[in-house]
């Protein structure tokens, strides 16, 4: 509804072909966007957000990711654990689950991505799962934070790119840093593709 309303189309420049479910779908974040286009990009496929818990400090963005999602409390490690719990028993209910790991928006020269973090690479490995690499190369211009009143944000089309699959026998194989390597340079060569000043 939101996309429809605000008049946000999506372009699927890149559209692999899926795993069998369930799976972890990760992606670049420069955009409180990226989440509400998931449901346009996949909407066959059932799958709850792991994200920092936040966001659950915007008023809009609270009601939509408290309801559906699961958050991590980064600073509580008795909660992360109870995060890690529910992302298991969704998983083992056929429920995907979407990760960013770069752990936020960052603050400087979107979408230049920065260094993600381990756990979704650690959660497939654990829970043997495929994971999906997704990259928004646009969302930053169409939709900014909540907090910028003044930021910008247009009608206008978000280009996405569905890439290739990481199957469970490759992430079994690799380590946890080539694992990382792979999807971070997966996600990030359309972005470079189309940014190509963010290579320096």
């Amino acid at each position: 509804m939101m996309r429809i309303f605000c008049f946000y189309g999506v372009r699927k420049v890149k559209n692999s072909e899926l795993p069998e479910g369930p799976y972890i779908i990760i992606a670049n974040h420069s955009s409180y966007l990226d989440i509400f286009l998931m449901y346009s990009i996949l909407p066959k496929h059932r799958f709850v957000f792991l994200g920092k818990s936040e966001i659950l400090s915007y008023p809009i963005i609270r009601t939509y990711f408290k309801n559906l999602n699961i958050p991590v409390f980064r600073g509580d490690k008795s909660k992360a654990g109870q995060s890690y719990n529910l992302a298991s028993q969704a998983v083992r209910d056929g429920w995907s689950i979407v990760i960013f790991p770069e752990g936020g928006i960052p603050d400087k020269q979107c979408p230049k991505m920065i260094p993600f973090k381990n756990g979704a690479f650690k959660l497939a490995k654990t829970l043997n799962i495929p994971i999906v690499p997704l990259s928004f190369t646009n969302n930053y211009k169409l939709f900014s934070d909540p907090t910028e009143i003044l930021g910008p944000g247009r009608p206008g089309i978000a280009r996405v790119y569905l890439h290739d699959f990481v199957s469970q026998e490759q992430i079994q194989f690799m380590e946890i840093k080539e694992l990382n390597k792979l999807c971070f340079n997966r996600i990030n060569e359309p972005i470079l593709a189309e940014h190509p000043h963010l290579k320096d």
